[in-house]
């Protein structure tokens, strides 16, 4: 593999008869602001696993007032990183035609965090069953998946729009509240709640799979300038697995970026979440996913659960296959 990747570099970097070629700029969105949930694009900036494919990338940082696919859809950026129900739902509703260049999160991460004994504490929450009757807050670019998951385990709860803070749920206004494996289930407990007082409910160890982060890019992108969407594709991807290699020199990037912005969090808080991505990128067993690539089914799935079944872009016109292919 990994001599047929460096065949792949230097393909791209000389071209096919030895000539160099002129060094692409390229712009990159990511979904939110620095955080472990990057890494490997800071890691491939760093390393210059993107100048090693004649590369000259920004990357920039994103946030609630930040819209990555309209970014790209307005030409400001050319890739963004985004979540797979943010992308169904914006084709959905016409405003954007991104494809897809490279599936990252492969695992889905969403979860719901409850009060073991009931906002009143008076009634515990242990079972999916318990949450029948319950104040539960969901984001609503999760909606979906959130009204599935209840569904598939018959549970009628009492739904409140959670926007970017879980402060609802800490204050006992709410039995339940929405959150990612990788950031608010340990913010949580970073504020100092016993694990024996919360429940966890993981979606994907229940039965809801959906894949997440993944990089796009614009129908346009893809056609007119392939073999820069492969490489950026590619690039990144060593950059995931030079994290996986080396988390500690991951995280160090990812710090010194946390500490350049001055954002309000800290390193273990930082420490978690990269091992909990990592571990959403790379499966234990070969047999569950293969990084980089959204499967057909993961895809169905995905669709199914977005109730898109009729709507839905045919996989093969949403997924570009050939930037997929340059990571095997």
């Amino acid at each position: 593999m990994r001599l047929k990747f460096c065949i792949l570099c230097v393909a791209v970097v000389t071209g096919i008869h030895g000539q160099s070629l002129a060094v692409e700029n390229v712009r990159m969105v990511l979904q939110w602001e620095h955080q472990s949930q990057f890494a490997g694009y800071y890691i491939a900036l760093d390393k210059g696993f993107y100048q090693d494919e004649n590369l000259d990338v920004t990357l920039l940082s994103g946030g609630p007032d930040v819209n990555p696919l309209q970014l790209i859809q307005n030409g400001q950026v050319d890739f963004c990183s985004t979540m797979l129900a943010t992308v169904l739902q914006a084709r959905l509703n016409g405003q954007t035609d991104p494809v897809l260049l490279s599936q990252i999160i492969n695992r889905s991460n969403l979860a719901l965090v409850a009060w073991k004994h009931g906002r009143e504490g008076t009634a515990d929450i242990e079972n999916l069953a318990d949450l029948n009757g319950r104040k539960i807050t969901i984001w609503d670019f999760f909606d979906p998946a959130y009204h599935c998951f209840f569904n598939r385990h018959g549970i009628d709860a009492k739904i409140i729009p959670q926007h970017y803070t879980f402060s609802l749920f800490l204050h006992k206004g709410v039995d339940a509240c929405s959150a990612m494996l990788y950031n608010e289930v340990h913010a949580i407990k970073q504020c100092h709640i016993p694990d024996d007082e919360l429940t966890v409910f993981d979606f994907y160890k229940l039965g809801v799979s959906f894949p997440e982060d993944g990089i796009y890019c614009t129908q346009d992108t893809w056609q007119n300038r392939p073999a820069v969407c492969s490489a950026f594709a590619r690039a990144s991807m060593r950059g995931w697995e030079y994290a996986q290699q080396h988390p500690d020199e991951a995280l160090d990037e990812v710090m010194q970026r946390i500490d350049e912005a001055k954002l309000p969090t800290n390193r273990a808080h930082m420490k978690w979440m990269l091992d909990t991505i990592l571990a959403s990128i790379f499966p234990p067993n070969e047999t569950q996913w293969t990084p980089g690539i959204l499967s057909e089914s993961s895809y169905d799935e995905a669709v199914s659960i977005m109730g898109m079944k009729e709507q839905a872009a045919v996989y093969s016109d949403f997924v570009t296959k050939g930037a997929q292919n340059g990571l095997d």
